[in-house]
Order: structure tokens, then C-alpha cells, then sequence
């Protein structure tokens, strides 16, 4: 997915996940994008999915994320307290359906035992560690919550700082972020 690849597209941009001490954390940025001009700086791109035991962010465009939390919300209806197995069958989906092929979006997932990226191409991926970042200001907001893991800061604190760097670094990032926290058992 590129997070630039039309003027008159709507994009949403950072969303990040940390996983640490008990919990588990997904944080976004308020800010969307039209082209190069800011449209709406407190949109909540990070929300409680399925039976509220799941949490989801999505970057890149907004239409096609809603399209996806609504597909998801789907697949965990049908495959409840199976996030990784309602997520393949939405990748699946996404892969070979016409229509949400052409979606221009990517989620991270998450539920108290397992953290996923989920993307157009099909792919459903874990991180190798406890963090993940997404959007044009992903990797900035992934590096500095790897960086960050060892301190004495929780998962949130970590997110919440992470995302502030991203929002000094990546001009499609605000500092007005939206939290959701779960208890993990990982």
C-alpha cells in the first residue's frame, strides 16, 4: 500500500501496537489526509471490534478501512474468539474479491493472546517482537517503541510517547492520539 498514491485520496496515516507486562495497546493518530492538505485532525482510527475483546487501527484510506472493520466484524461473528482465523478469512477475501482488492488500507489487530497486521497483498503477519507500526508514520513510531521496551514505561506509556515522536518526524501524523488497551495474557 502506498500512503501517497493519489492527490484525491483520503488517507489516515499512524497506528501503532505494544505488547507489554499484561497488556496490549494500539494507539492512532487523529489526522487525515487529502493529498497534502490536513481535512480532519481528530478522526478515531483505533476502536473496540467483534464482542469488544478486540481492538483495531487501520492507515490509509478511510473508506476502505471502514469497509474493512465491517468485514471483520463479520469473520469474528462467524469465527468468535478466533482472531487469527477470522483475520485469514478476511485476507483471503480481500486477496481474491474485485472489489476489496482495490482497498488501500492495512489494520493491526489485536485480542488479549495475539497481535496481527493484516494487508491487501493477503498477508496476515506477527511481529517478531511486541511491537508493530503501520501508515506513513509507521516505522518512525516502530522504532521508537522498540526503543523504548526496556524502560520502566507500560505499554501505553510507551505507545503514547512512541506516537509523539512519529508526530514530530511524519507531517502525516498529529499528536492527537486515541488509545485502546486490553488485558493480555501474553
Amino acid at each position: 500500500m502506498s500512503s501517497h498514491s493519489s492527490p484525491d485520496t483520503w488517507h489516515g496515516t499512524t497506528i501503532l501496537t505494544v505488547r507489554k507486562a499484561g497488556k496490549v495497546v494500539i494507539a492512532g493518530d487523529g489526522q487525515v489526509s487529502l493529498g497534502q492538505t490536513i481535512i480532519k485532525g481528530t478522526a478515531r482510527k483505533v476502536r473496540r471490534v467483534g464482542s469488544g475483546n478486540v481492538i483495531a487501527g487501520f492507515a490509509g484510506s478511510t473508506a476502505d478501512a471502514f469497509t474493512l472493520f465491517e468485514r471483520l466484524e463479520t469473520k469474528l461473528e462467524r469465527f468468535p474468539d478466533q482472531l487469527k482465523r477470522a483475520c485469514v478469512e478476511l485476507a483471503k477475501d480481500w486477496r481474491t474479491d474485485r472489489y476489496l482488492r482495490r482497498l488501500e488500507a492495512m489494520m493491526i489487530v489485536a485480542d488479549p493472546d495475539e497481535s496481527l497486521v493484516l494487508t491487501g497483498t493477503g498477508d496476515v503477519l506477527e511481529p517478531d517482537d511486541a511491537v508493530m507500526g503501520i501508515g506513513s508514520g509507521g516505522s518512525f513510531a516502530l522504532a521508537a517503541a522498540r526503543a523504548l521496551l526496556d524502560t520502566d514505561l507500560d505499554a501505553e506509556q510507551i505507545a503514547r510517547k512512541a506516537m509523539a515522536i512519529a508526530a514530530k518526524i511524519c507531517v502525516y501524523t498529529n499528536d492527537e492520539v486515541t488509545v485502546e488497551t486490553l488485558d493480555a495474557t501474553k
